[in-house]
């Protein structure tokens, strides 16, 4: 085994996956640090996203892998992949093309609280999503 095999190994099982098999994972922005989006990774989702420096995660609601942009073209180059010191959260950094969100902004945070609790937006709309996965019924 190659010592770039044996440190991807010792990685992967540094991950606590939860009762389910899955960690979240926090994307952020490799150049800003804005945080883009939370999603669910599994041992084969984060396996894929170390290979091929995709990002690749797990659809709980559709109960199978998702590479991000596969089907927008929105794709997240992976830069770095970190986990925290409880080893239950994995951070990558990415570079996004398009936006991160599923409902056109740039990041899935794209609302901000207002003193008088009332809702903001806050990011940048990049595309308009019923052009790219088509009208939802």
């Amino acid at each position: 085994m190659s010592e770039n095999q044996d440190l991807q190994q010792g990685f992967l099982e540094t991950v606590k996956f939860d009762e389910k098999g899955l960690v979240p994972a926090i994307v952020q922005d490799h150049e800003t640090g804005k945080v883009l989006m939370m999603a669910w990774m599994n041992r084969e989702s984060l396996e894929m996203t170390l290979e091929r420096k995709q990002a690749c995660y797990w659809s709980r609601s559709r109960q199978k892998l998702w590479l991000k942009g596969e089907s927008s073209g929105n794709m997240q180059d992976v830069h770095d992949i970190l986990i925290d010191c409880d080893g239950d959260t994995i951070l990558l950094k990415v570079s996004q093309k398009g936006g991160a969100c599923h409902v056109g902004y740039h990041s899935c945070f794209y609302r901000k609280a207002k003193d008088d609790l009332s809702m903001e937006i806050c990011d940048t709309l990049m595309f308009d999503p019923e052009e790219v996965y088509g009208k939802k019924s």
